[in-house]
């Protein structure tokens, strides 16, 4: 892996390409140039005949130029540095600050490519390649350049494994509050690629996890449980709190509360009020009675007070509090 810097002090890591992928797609690009070339010259030769040998001459040097050399360095150039073998191989030129080409760094490469690849049939390239740190051919040193490989295999995504079945609550007493967050993500970055870490230097970065986890939370790992066993207990206690915390308890009301979260408090809900029947309607025909017009006493129900069913007001439904 290669660290190169930006003009913005921004550090990319590439990896460069290194001689056989190079060297293949170098090949690829010959094989394309030459059949190109071929194809020109069958054209030229069959419509020059007339013409002396002095000019069929410089028609061949002409298109030698322009399809061997001309070629690349325009292809090199209108795709940013991905010609045809290159795309094939997953390579790209690059600056050697991670900018993509321009005419100039293509122009550089494809005039010296001539001599250390074309007249040196590849071996000035070869002997060049071996011996820069980064597989550089004098192409690219003297045009600022590198090659670098576009697909990267992407590892799996890592996977924390759960904690001993005899490990299960056994931490859920503990303070967890101590703990920083930044701890929190390193313990489960190590978690997820302690199987990609050299056994000696995962158990140490284990350890070191654990002595800080324990400084926090007072509570030491036992001589029995392993340094990777006691962080995934931890890690798993904790993420088991925050989804209480997150999705509530599933313990039922007035409950004990679960080990190592929040206590549960019994929630009082209150039923609605009583749907009180509606009376009949008056018929149309029914006379008032005589005398002055009263209200119709109700009994008091769970929703009306009882004063207001003995004055004749009607009630409301809802009691207002006292």
């Amino acid at each position: 892996m290669s660290e190169l810097v930006t003009g913005e002090a921004v550090a990319l890591e590439l990896r460069p390409a290194r001689l056989p992928s190079r060297a293949l797609a170098v090949l690829l690009d010959l094989a394309v140039a030459v059949a190109v070339y071929v194809a020109v010259t069958i054209v030229l030769v069959a419509s020059t005949a007339s013409l002396d040998v002095a000019a069929q001459t410089a028609l061949s040097v002409a298109a030698f130029v322009l399809v061997l050399v001309g070629g690349p360095i325009a292809v090199e150039t209108l795709s940013h540095g991905r010609s045809l073998g290159k795309m094939a191989c997953g390579l790209r030129v690059v600056r050697d600050d991670g900018g993509p080409i321009r005419f100039r760094h293509a122009l550089v490469r494809g005039l010296i490519g001539v001599i250390e690849i074309l007249m040196t049939f590849g071996v000035v390239a070869c002997i060049a390649s071996l011996v820069s740190a980064r597989g550089r051919r004098l192409g690219d040193v003297f045009a600022g350049t590198l090659v670098v490989r576009e697909r990267v295999p992407v590892p799996a995504a890592g996977f924390m494994p759960p904690p001993p079945p005899w490990l299960a609550g056994r931490f859920s007493g503990l303070d967890l509050s101590a703990v920083p967050d930044e701890l929190w993500l390193a313990v489960r970055q190590y978690l997820t690629r302690m199987g990609q870490l050299d056994p000696r230097i995962g158990w140490a970065m284990a350890e070191r996890l654990a002595a800080d986890v324990a400084a926090r939370t007072g509570a030491p790992a036992p001589r029995e449980v392993p340094p990777p066993a006691y962080l995934a207990a931890m890690m798993h206690e904790r993420q088991a709190r925050e989804a209480r915390r997150t999705f509530g308890s599933a313990q039922p009301v007035g409950g004990a509360p679960a080990a190592g979260g929040p206590p549960v408090t019994e929630a009082v809900v209150t039923p609605p009020p009583t749907a009180r029947p509606m009376a009949p309607p008056v018929p149309p025909t029914a006379a008032p009675p005589a005398g002055p017009p009263t209200a119709p006493s109700r009994p008091a129900g769970p929703g009306v007070s009882r004063d207001a069913a003995s004055d004749g007001r009607s009630g409301t439904g809802f009691v207002p509090p006292a």
